[in-house]
């Protein structure tokens, strides 16, 4: 995945982390749905930004929240659907 990529979601979870008033520090591995730093409404708003910011289809995918679980998982889902 390209770096800028790979920032922008780091970024983007970063916020949303900040608005849950989850200070922690952020590993690209660590859990953020399973292990409850964000919620529901945080996933939904991740899901709308994903297929705005890198056109992922999540239409085309079967859905597991591990998919976006982490910074990581998130980078392998785009790289997914950039090199189909």
């Amino acid at each position: 995945m390209e770096n800028s990529r790979q920032q922008k979601i780091r970024d983007y979870v970063m916020e949303a982390l900040k608005n849950q008033g989850d200070k922690q520090a952020l590993a690209d591995n660590d859990s953020l749905f399973i292990s409850g730093r964000l919620d529901s409404v945080s996933m939904m708003m991740l899901v709308v930004y994903l297929e705005d910011e890198f056109a992922v289809n999540f239409k085309a995918t079967d859905f597991e929240v591990s998919l976006i679980d982490s910074v990581d998982a998130i980078a392998v889902l785009i790289d997914s659907q950039v090199s189909a």
